[in-house]
């Protein structure tokens, strides 16, 4: 490293390989000083503010649309030193964010803020500072990195990102005030302009890094920034003013630390591994700005040249300013056959939609008339001239690079240290063929940069799969371990228990206990054991099941029986108004002779079913005097008709006699069955109405003399109500027989 301070203090100056002259068409631009452009001062007008604007990812947006911003104020924000925050250019209203024309040779869109100002450009407040060296290194870099400030001189790399990791120390310190491109004025008349304030940044980027050496290089085709820098350092020691011989590419950061030290950068390394660190001249003013200022960088000094501008300047111009109206401003004539381009004429390329702004690493718009551009010349075939070699400044072999990006030969290219062109345009500015080698190196880089990429991601993703493999076995194998565990610990239960599982003696105990279920089920409802019938048949015995039914539906039919027989006596027990009964009487024996022939007919019916019941007697006498038959049999439809006959017999036996009339009724079943005959049982009902009509017919003063001795008769054909009652109780015992003889006539088909 003390060589490196050796070959400075010698005074020496080195020389890269290859490189040219062009013409430097300095001289139409840089006459004048730095003017401002005014767009922006009037209400309405739009900025176009790119969310990236640096080599890197974008920040997180502030905002929302709707929202007023003032000028200065940050849209976007991060914690990263590598995501630069944007600001606005001016105060006004946010009225969209979304995807806009690029400022990029794809044409493609990105995402935008729309920024429309309000006339006021009014400042956020700021914090104004006397002495930087009153802040720490941190603060500085903080407010580095706040003001959004990435180097200027065309690789837009984050400026408090790069400081941030030489801040222990270095070697030297170079100030790049080159500016090799054609056409380019605008660090030339910064440096002539605002030398002091330029001066001032410098010192700063001293402050942050201590360097043993500071070397401030320009070259020789720019006499008027010589003189002034020259003259604002008189009396100071602390920066070395270096003079180097125009050629291009000698303001490319490799090639500049080549010429003054003589050594080179080592492939695929950065200069800070050289102990060397290097800033532009627009970066250290920004820099003065952000730190003593409170300023962050929304505008920058642009180059407007070229012969179609009636005259070409450098200019403030804020970012996100469309450059359609930036033209417009220096009073540009648009013509859709000439281009404009971005950049100087070597790396630069042309814009394809004049609608895109300007961002922070546009440096130069040229925009030439026919005498300065003519449209390129056809392609030819490669002649292996070997003219690209000798003017490569990076010695790098161009037409191996050529043959292999238009073949897609990737790895050849790689092989061939495509990464190393620094896209300079020597090689396609020497071509005799006319071949636009950048083009084609481009490329092949994006190609190589997008398989790079699908590379990563496929690698991203083996290492999450394997990643969750060794998760998913891990967690295998904590698994088998709890188990190993688990099954140690029932040994060990085991082994207490003096051998005996206890998981096998709980399956026992609730085997023993659906066991004692069952058991007990089996025994409220033991199982049908079989019988044999008389022809060999095997069945099961169900004569209990079929008692037991039985004995419920009689249970069933006496309590139905219960209730009507209550239903009746309530019935005969309310009391009536007398007097109006007997006021209503002979109306209602009226109205009552057709329901006293139907009381009559259901009394002759029940008498027959009656005589039918007795009828059966002697065979069920018989059936009771042989019971050994009926067991021998064993057939259960005989013992359920045995037990339905048996039943019958137990109600009749508990039927009470109504009267000496139906007592002799019942003693004549012959004549009761011979009443079976529908006509003789309508003479049978009317005779019996008739006898009722009779029966109420007799004089009051007759039944009350009988009264005493037939108290039956009188209570019988006496009061009406007495009669009404006597009928509903025939009805009842009517519809009781009818009963009974329907489960007899069941019990039968049985």
């Amino acid at each position: 490293m003390s060589d490196i301070i050796e070959r400075i203090n010698a005074n020496r100056l080195w020389q890269f390989p290859g490189g040219i002259h062009p013409a430097e068409m300095k001289s139409q631009s840089n006459q004048k000083k730095i003017g401002r452009i005014t767009y922006g001062e009037q209400r309405g007008e739009r900025f176009y503010i790119p969310l990236k604007q640096h080599v890197g990812e974008a920040a997180e947006l502030l905002v929302n649309v709707g929202d007023k911003v003032l000028k200065g104020q940050a849209l976007t924000h991060s914690q990263n030193f590598s995501k630069l925050p944007v600001h606005a250019p001016t105060s006004g209203k946010i009225i969209d964010i979304g995807n806009y024309p690029a400022n990029h040779p794809s044409g493609l869109s990105e995402p935008i803020l729309v920024l429309e100002a309000d006339g006021a450009d009014q400042w956020r407040d700021r914090t104004l500072a006397d002495d930087f060296m009153s802040f720490s290194t941190e603060q500085l870099l903080t407010r580095i990195y706040q003001a959004g400030i990435a180097g200027l001189g065309g690789a837009v790399f984050p400026s408090a990102n790069k400081i941030r990791h030489v801040t222990s120390g270095i070697k030297l310190l170079i100030i790049n005030g080159a500016e090799c491109e054609p056409y380019i004025t605008c660090d030339d008349r910064l440096m002539q302009d605002y030398t002091a304030e330029m001066l001032e940044g410098i010192r700063i980027l001293r402050y942050l890094t201590r360097p043993e050496k500071v070397i401030f290089a320009i070259e020789d085709n720019k006499p008027a920034a010589i003189q002034a820098v020259k003259h604002a350092l008189q009396g100071a020691n602390d920066i070395d003013l270096r003079v180097i011989p125009t050629i291009y590419p000698s303001g490319a950061s490799k090639q500049l630390i080549q010429v003054l030290t003589g050594l080179e950068v080592p492939k695929n390394a950065r200069s800070s591994s050289l102990g060397i660190l290097m800033h532009n001249v627009g970066t250290a003013f920004a820099i003065k700005r952000a730190v003593l200022d409170d300023e962050p960088l929304i505008e920058r000094v642009v180059t407007l040249t070229g012969d179609k501008i009636p005259q070409p300047r450098n200019y403030w111009v804020r970012f996100g300013t469309p450059i359609a109206a930036l033209l417009k401003q220096v009073n540009y004539q648009s013509d859709s056959r000439l281009p404009i381009f971005v950049g100087g004429p070597m790396m630069g390329y042309i814009l394809p939609n004049p609608q895109a702004p300007v961002t922070k690493m546009t440096n130069c718009l040229i925009a030439p008339d026919h005498f300065e551009y003519a449209p390129p010349p056809p392609e030819q075939s490669c002649i292996r001239c070997s003219s690209c070699s000798d003017a490569c400044p990076v010695q790098l072999m161009p037409q191996q690079l050529y043959w292999f990006a238009r073949s897609e030969d990737h790895e050849k290219s790689e092989q061939y240290d495509l990464s190393s062109c620094i896209e300079c345009g020597v090689c396609a500015y020497v071509c005799p063929s006319n071949i636009p080698l950048i083009q084609y190196f481009r490329q092949e880089k994006a190609k190589i940069a997008e398989i790079k990429h699908k590379e990563r991601l496929a690698e991203e993703a083996k290492v999450r799969f394997e990643q969750r493999e060794a998760r998913l076995l891990k967690e295998k194998q904590q698994r088998e371990l709890r188990a190993q565990q688990a099954a140690e610990k029932r040994r060990q239960e085991i082994a207490q228990q003096k051998g005996q599982d206890p998981v096998k003696a709980a399956l026992e105990r609730l085997k023993a206990k659906k066991a004692a279920q069952a058991d007990s089920e089996t025994q409220n409802h033991p199982t049908p054991q079989p019988m044999i019938t008389d022809n060999g048949e095997v069945v099961p015995d169900n004569r209990a099941l079929i008692a037991q039914r039985k004995a419920l539906r009689l249970a069933r039919e006496q309590a139905q029986q219960t209730k009507s027989e209550s239903a009746v006596g309530e019935q005969h027990s309310s009391p009536k108004n007398d007097a109006k009964n007997d006021a209503n009487s002979d109306k209602k024996s009226n109205e009552a002779q057709p329901k006293s022939a139907a009381v009559a007919a259901a009394i002759a019916r029940a008498k027959a079913k009656k005589a039918a019941t007795q009828s059966l007697s002697p065979t069920s006498n018989s059936e009771e005097n042989k019971p050994s038959a009926v067991s021998e049999s064993d057939d259960p439809r005989k013992v359920a008709v045995a037990a339905a006959i048996a039943r019958a017999k137990a109600k009749k036996a508990a039927t009470p006699s109504l009267s000496p009339t139906s007592n002799s009724e019942e003693n004549k079943p012959s004549a009761v069955s011979e009443s079976d005959d529908p006509r003789k049982a309508a003479v049978a009902a009317a005779i019996a109405r008739a006898k009722a009509k009779k029966a109420a017919t007799p004089s009051l003063s007759t039944t009350s003399n009988n009264k005493e001795n037939k108290p039956s008769a009188v209570s019988e054909s006496d009061d009406p109500r007495k009669a009404a009652v006597a009928a509903a109780i025939a009805r009842a015992k009517a519809k009781k027989a009818a009963q009974q003889n329907s489960a007899i006539s069941n019990i039968e088909k049985l």
